[in-house]
Order: C-alpha cells, then sequence, then structure tokens
C-alpha cells in the first residue's frame, strides 16, 4: 500500500472507529470489510489486532500495515503466530524495523535466515538498538549451531568482521579445516583472524604461509604474537 492509502486508513481509524468502545471495535474488526478492516490495522489494542488477523478477509497487507504501525508486543506476537503471514519478507523486515517486536518474535524471524543475515541486522540502522542487541544475541547461539561451511561463510563474507561479536567462542575442527583449504588474498580478513584471541594454531600457521604476507612484514609480525602462534612459528 502507499503511503496516501495508509494515511486515509488512519484518519479513518483516528475520526470514525477509535471513539467506539474497545469491545465494540473488537468486534466489529473480526467481520469488517473495507476501507474499515485496513483501518483497524491502526489500532492500538492488541485484542483488536487479533480480531484483524481472525477476519477471513485480513491478508498481506494488513500483514505489513500491523507490522510496521503496530505499537503493542502482544499484538505483534498475534500476527507472528499466522505462519504464512509471517514468512512474508516484507512483514518480517517491518517486524525487525519495530521496536516493539518480542524477543521471542524476533528470534523466530532470524532463526531461519544465513549467519551473514543475522549478522547484517546487527549492524542495520533500519533497526532500533534493542532489535540489533537481540539479532546479537542470535547470531552468537547460532554460530554455534549452524554447520561448520555456514561458519566459514560467515566468515569470509564479513571479510572477518563477525568475530568481533563472538568473542568467547571458539572455532571447531571442521571449520579450521576449511579456512586452511583456502588461499586469503583480502589484508582485512588476516587482520581480524590475527585479533581474534580464539583463532586457532592451525589457521595461524596457514595465514602465515600466504603469499600475501611476504611483503607485509607487520601483519606478519601480529599473528606470530598472537597467543595461539605455535613457538616454532614465532
Amino acid at each position: 500500500m502507499s503511503d496516501a492509502p495508509e494515511a486515509t486508513h488512519r484518519q479513518l481509524f483516528e475520526t470514525r472507529l477509535h471513539p467506539m468502545p474497545e469491545d465494540a471495535r473488537a468486534g466489529l474488526a473480526a467481520t469488517a470489510d473495507e476501507p474499515d478492516l485496513s483501518a483497524y490495522c491502526f489500532d492500538p489494542v492488541p485484542r483488536v489486532v487479533r480480531a484483524v488477523m481472525d477476519n477471513p478477509k485480513a491478508g498481506l497487507p494488513h500483514a505489513r500495515l500491523i507490522a510496521a504501525h503496530h505499537g503493542n508486543a502482544a499484538g505483534l506476537d498475534a500476527l507472528g503466530e499466522r505462519a504464512a503471514l509471517a514468512a512474508d519478507m516484507e512483514v518480517q523486515r517491518l517486524l525487525l524495523r519495530n521496536p516493539q517486536t518480542s524477543a521471542p518474535l524476533l528470534q523466530r524471524i532470524l532463526a531461519r535466515r544465513r549467519l551473514t543475515d543475522v549478522y547484517n541486522a546487527t549492524h542495520s540502522h533500519e533497526l532500533p538498538e534493542r532489535n540489533r542487541t537481540g539479532a546479537m544475541q542470535v547470531l552468537r547461539r547460532r554460530f554455534t549451531e549452524v554447520s561448520a561451511e555456514e561458519r566459514v561463510e560467515v566468515i569470509l563474507r564479513t571479510e572477518g568482521r563477525v568475530l568481533a561479536a563472538l568473542s568467547g567462542l571458539t572455532l571447531d575442527g571442521r571449520t579450521a579445516a576449511l579456512l586452511c583449504a583456502r588461499t586469503f588474498t583480502s589484508t582485512l580478513i588476516v587482520e581480524n583472524l590475527a585479533r581474534w584471541p580464539a583463532t586457532p594454531p592451525p589457521v595461524i600457521l596457514h595465514l602465515l604461509k600466504q603469499p600475501m604476507l611476504r611483503q607485509m612484514p607487520q601483519l606478519r609480525a601480529m599473528l606470530r604474537r598472537h597467543p595461539n602462534c605455535p613457538a616454532s612459528a614465532r
């Protein structure tokens, strides 16, 4: 829906529907037709929003209005219970931007995203600080749960920037082996691995052997000062 219809629906709600008692709004929202149905999406009361979701005429346009404008976590949770609607990427984008989205709903949205997408959410200026913090918690938890291939993917795609969010975590042998199977040409990813305290010894040795480091004595020195650098390479 464009901004003009949204403004019209909001005005309709504020001028004609909002003055009615809450019980009446909840009853009418469950059977309303347009334009009232879209107008009820601006109701601040979760009970009314749930009634909108129960309306058989409600669909994605209404879910997107609620995700964008509703200001109560309980009402947003009612939307999240509708799996088909909550699976819509635009609904999810709007829920991620909504500062009232509950932590459990935020986690469900991000639980099926690639780690790279979850990392991007932790830095998105579109998300409120509260939701960025929630995304960071999801990132740390899921980093320990996903496959080694996906761990390597997020490290490579972020050029190691993700490691700053993973303090206290470690890399398993499979992830380390996959990193050791690659040739590194990015200075930034080597620097980030050199700064991360948990970079495993085999990865440190592999990085020291990269051709790009031959002309980078400072970067070699960083790796040799790493606490996990084997004594034989110091």
